[in-house]
This record gives structure tokens, C-alpha cells and sequence, in this order.
């Protein structure tokens, strides 16, 4: 049953791009695509300001100090914790590669 669709799809498909072929469309000028190119880019440059305005707002509104303030701090913490225990791991590396002298 699935193969006669496939085969029903193909074949419209098929005449579909016959009569889009076989159509006869007058020549147009080469100057109307290329106005047509800068339009439609124009309009996607619109949209991607109008997105990157609308996400630049929300993050302004939901901008917390405090929070800021809070994950400053943490990364302060946890750096000065691993620069420790990087160098209480490494001088445990050298000992063990120096060996008892």
C-alpha cells in the first residue's frame, strides 16, 4: 500500500514539473532580480535586527545584580580553589617523578 503512494507522489511530481517546464514565462529583466535579491535581504536584515532588539531587551529586563554579583563570586571562589589544588596536584607529581632523594 505504501509503494502505490510513492508511486502516486512520483507521478504527480513528475507532471508537475512537466507543466512548471513547459510553461512559457516572458523574459525578465535582469535588473528586477537583482532588486528583488536586495529586497528580500533588506527584509531578513530587518527581521534579525528586530529578533536581536527584542532578545537585548529581554536580557535588560530580566538582568539581576544580585545574581550577577553572586556568579562573580562563585567563579572567584571556585578559581582560587582548582589554582590550589593545581599546585598541590602538581607538586605530588613532581615527588612521585623525582622520587626519595
Amino acid at each position: 500500500m505504501g509503494t502505490r503512494y510513492l508511486l502516486v507522489l512520483v507521478l504527480v511530481l513528475l507532471v508537475l514539473g512537466c507543466e512548471v517546464r513547459g510553461a512559457h514565462v516572458p523574459q525578465q529583466d535582469e535588473a528586477a532580480s537583482p532588486a528583488l535579491l536586495t529586497q528580500l535581504q533588506e527584509s531578513l536584515y530587518s527581521y534579525w535586527g528586530t529578533a536581536r532588539s527584542a532578545a537585548q531587551e529581554l536580557y535588560e529586563k530580566t538582568y539581576l545584580t544580585t545574581m550577577d554579583e553572586k556568579i562573580r563570586d562563585l567563579y572567584t571562589k571556585s578559581t582560587a580553589a582548582v589554582s590550589t589544588y593545581a599546585g598541590i596536584f602538581s607538586d605530588q607529581l613532581l615527588s612521585m617523578l623525582k622520587g626519595d632523594q
